[in-house]
C-alpha cells in the first residue's frame, strides 16, 4: 500500500492488520505448541518405561547370577547362565534327540501358526457373526462355553482317540486352544461399536457385506487384535501338552523330554527360546496391527 506525504514522494507502508487472522494464527502456534509438548512428554514416558523394563531385567539377571554363582541354588535344579548358554550353543549344532534347535523351533512354529491360523480364520467371521445375529450367537454361544474351560490334556486324549497321534490331533489341539478367545473378544468388539454408525451407514443404503467392511472391521480391529494376541499365548500354552504324545521333535517335546532326565540346563534353554519367539510373534503382530489400523496410534494420541 503506496500512501502520499507530499508532492513528488511516497513511502510504502504494510497493509492494516486483520485482528481476526491474527487471533486465528496465535491459536493455531498455541495448539501447535501444545502438541510438541505432549508429544515430548509421551516420548520422555516411553523412554522412562524402557529403561524401568531394562533395568528390572538386569536385576533378575544379576540375582540369578548371584544365586547360582554362590552356590544358594542347586546347579542341577538351576544352571548358570553360562551353563544355559553352552546348551544353547551345543542344541544349536550339535542338536538334541537327532533335531537341531532350528528343528525343533521350525517344527513348533509349524504347529503353532497352523492351529492359530486356523483359529483366526474361523473365529473371527463366525465371531462377527454371532455379534451381528442373536439367532446366530444363541446357536453356537452354548457349545463355545461348554469346552472352552475344558482342560487341554482332557480333550487331548479324545483328539488322538479320534484322529491318532500324527500332527492332526497336536493341530485340532491347538485350534481348539486358541478359538474361544479369538470368538468371545470379536463378539465383545461387535457389540461395543457405537450403535449410531451402523443405523447412519443402513440410512446411507449400505449392504450387509459393506457393514462389516466399512464399520465393523475397522471398529472392532484392535479390540480383535488384542484376542487375538491373548489366544496366541493360550496357544502356547498348550503347545507342550500337543508335543508330548508321539512327537519326535519340537520345542516342546524338546523340554519334556530333557526334564525326563533331569537335564535342567536343556529345560531353561528351551523354554527360553519359546518365551522369546512367543514375544517376537506379539511384536510382529502389533506392527501389523500398526500397518492395518494405523488409526489407533493416532486414538493413543
Amino acid at each position: 500500500m503506496s500512501t502520499v506525504i507530499g508532492e513528488g514522494y511516497t513511502v510504502e507502508a504494510d497493509p492494516p492488520y486483520d485482528q481476526h487472522s491474527i487471533s486465528l494464527r496465535s491459536r493455531d502456534e498455541l495448539m501447535a505448541l501444545r502438541l510438541n509438548r505432549f508429544t515430548a512428554w509421551l516420548q520422555n514416558l516411553e523412554l522412562r518405561e524402557y529403561l524401568i523394563s531394562f533395568t528390572s531385567v538386569t536385576v533378575m539377571f544379576a540375582l540369578w547370577v548371584f544365586v547360582t554363582e554362590t552356590g544358594i541354588a542347586n546347579e542341577l535344579f538351576l544352571p548358570g547362565p553360562v551353563a544355559i548358554y553352552d546348551a544353547f550353543t551345543r542344541v544349536l549344532f550339535d542338536g538334541y534327540q537327532g533335531s537341531t534347535l532350528i528343528e525343533h523351533v521350525g517344527t513348533s512354529l509349524y504347529r503353532i501358526l497352523s492351529g492359530f491360523g486356523l483359529a483366526c480364520l474361523v473365529g473371527i467371521p463366525l465371531g462377527i457373526a454371532m455379534g451381528m445375529s442373536r439367532s446366530v450367537h444363541a446357536s453356537f454361544s452354548p457349545f463355545i462355553e461348554f469346552y472352552r474351560p475344558l482342560p487341554p490334556l482332557g480333550l487331548y486324549t479324545l483328539l488322538v482317540m479320534w484322529l491318532g497321534i500324527g500332527e492332526a490331533s497336536k493341530l485340532a489341539l491347538l485350534f481348539l486352544a486358541g478359538l474361544p478367545g479369538i470368538i468371545i473378544a470379536t463378539i465383545q468388539a461387535v457389540n461395543d461399536i457405537n450403535p449410531t454408525f451402523i443405523r447412519a451407514s443402513k440410512t446411507l443404503g449400505a449392504t450387509r457385506m459393506q457393514l462389516i467392511k466399512e464399520v465393523y472391521l475397522p471398529g472392532a480391529g484392535p479390540t480383535i487384535l488384542t484376542g487375538m494376541r491373548i489366544s496366541l499365548g493360550f496357544v502356547y500354552t498348550v503347545l507342550v501338552a500337543a508335543e508330548i504324545v508321539a512327537a519326535t521333535a519340537g520345542i516342546g517335546w524338546m523340554i519334556w523330554d530333557a526334564a525326563k532326565f533331569l537335564l535342567s540346563d536343556i529345560v531353561i534353554m528351551g523354554l527360553i527360546v519359546l518365551g522369546i519367539t512367543g514375544v517376537l510373534l506379539d511384536l510382529v503382530m502389533r506392527m501389523i496391527g500398526r500397518i492395518l489400523m494405523p488409526w489407533t496410534t493416532v486414538r493413543k494420541l
